[in-house]
């Protein structure tokens, strides 16, 4: 589908990912009470643990070098030594947790991201997970998955993790051009790439995911069409097709490059459209936002039966009301609240060794802000969204449905009496369409550029 390219200018705006609402800038500036937080864990944890468990995210935050596209909490490094201690303090985070719940958890998910997951050894990673699992019940339906770096991922870090429930690889490949590798300070070639595909199949994983990203400096549609054609001999399950967020002000990596090395609106519009349109020839489909899948994946069989959730994490095909988030910068959500940990290592160490939960701020969902999240996540993951009665509808969602209408008139959306749906045309512009809902953005407008643009 070709995308107008008035559009495309008038919808290109900065927007939240909305991976949370409220997102992370809008969280209370209030205090953060540890107390009130260990409260909401140890309810949803009583609530939801026995039938649907729990998921856990754990940040690995080092790199041996910098990528300067990238936008996470990253620690870099080539002293291997931090990685024992590091592991150490994660494993008494989860005691603390442990501590919290005050019975056997049930594991449903467990994520491990980065960072480099791939940066520590199999054996300590093998630490980590035994710890993790141990004294636990895993769920029978448990999906572990991993974020690995196709230059160091080796047989031993599939396998160990194979043997300990692991299923899902994700490999970071963002663009097979020499190029554009070179100025992103990101290198890996097409037979790693291929390499750890075909081992991780062979000791038999279910699913490995590809991360492309358009957008990024000196990339051509050429260039993007060579990546995709490679993807294309290799077909991993899943791909995650990113926008590249230019955000300098936070990420000082990204002024290794200019605005003049990327490519301007139109033409970063075109890339999307280009790749989307092959990945599409190849018998992948559009899920949620961002991702393509196999109609063999897990990812496509929940976004047809509507079981698609999404969190700190991304999309997921199944959901849990608790997710744990380990390790520094990580984020948990236990439905009715948020809490983020620190975000540098030595206090990240510093606190869970004196005994205290690292986390530094959060925020405790409102009635309103819940209701809005529910409207939110099922437009992000249905592509739609039913309420019983408008006048039932607290005043905050009523504005956004206001404010949904220039949506409507522009064909992204159709607004009924007692739903909203996305149209085709709108499933390219789903954070403009959750925008429109976010409450606490319109009351409190940001005067300084917050999030990437849409386009």
């Amino acid at each position: 589908m070709k995308i107008p390219g008035h559009l495309s200018e008038k919808y290109n705006v900065a927007a939240p990912r909305y991976t949370s609402y409220p997102t992370v800038p809008y969280w209370s500036k209030e205090p953060f009470s540890k107390d009130r937080w260990t409260s909401a864990v140890k309810g949803a944890f009583d609530a939801t643990n026995s039938e649907d468990g729990i998921s856990i995210y754990v940040h690995l935050p080092f790199c041996e070098r910098l990528c300067t596209y990238c936008g996470c909490n990253t620690r870099i490094t080539k002293n291997h030594q931090v990685e024992e201690p590091y592991i150490a303090a994660v494993l008494k985070e989860w005691k603390m947790y442990r501590q919290i719940f005050g019975d056997r958890p049930v594991i449903r998910e467990i994520h491990l991201g980065g960072g480099t997951p791939t940066f520590f050894s199999p054996e300590n990673l093998e630490t980590l997970i035994r710890e993790l699992l141990a004294d636990s019940i895993v769920h029978p339906n448990a999906d572990f998955g991993f974020e690995g770096h196709p230059a160091n991922t080796t047989y031993d870090h599939l396998k160990t993790l194979y043997d300990l429930g692991f299923r899902r690889l994700s490999l970071g490949i963002q663009d097979f051009d020499p190029r554009v590798q070179f100025i992103i300070n990101r290198v890996q070639t097409f037979e790693d790439v291929q390499q750890v595909t075909e081992q991780a199949r062979q000791v038999g994983y279910t699913s490995v995911n590809y991360d492309l990203v358009y957008g990024l400096p000196l990339q051509s549609r050429d260039s993007l069409a060579d990546t995709i054609d490679k993807v294309g001999l290799l077909m991993p399950d899943r791909i995650a097709f990113y926008s590249y967020a230019h955000v300098p002000w936070v990420k000082p990596g990204q002024r290794m490059f200019t605005e003049k090395h990327l490519p301007n609106p139109a033409e970063k519009r075109a890339l999307y459209e280009l790749g989307r349109d092959m990945l599409m020839a190849l018998d992948y489909h559009d899920i949620g936002m961002d991702h393509f899948a196999l109609t063999t994946d897990t990812l496509y069989k929940a976004a047809q039966t509507q079981q698609l959730h999404r969190n700190f994490m991304g999309y997921t095909h199944q959901y849990t009301r608790l997710l744990v988030g380990l390790g520094v910068s990580s984020i948990s959500d236990s439905w009715d609240a948020y809490a983020q940990n620190v975000k540098t290592v030595e206090e990240y160490k510093d606190l869970v060794n004196s005994g205290e939960l690292p986390v530094v701020k959060g925020h405790f969902l409102t009635e309103s802000d819940m209701v809005i999240r529910k409207h939110i996540l099922n437009i992000m993951c249905k592509g739609e969204t039913h309420w019983h009665a408008l006048q039932e509808l607290p005043a905050e969602l009523q504005e956004g449905l206001d404010r949904m209408q220039e949506l409507a008139d522009d064909g992204l959306v159709r607004i009924y009496d007692r739903h909203l749906t996305v149209s085709r045309l709108g499933k390219h512009f789903l954070r403009n369409i959750c925008m429109a809902l976010d409450a606490r953005l319109w009351a409190d407008q940001p005067e300084t550029q917050l999030f990437s643009m849409t386009g």
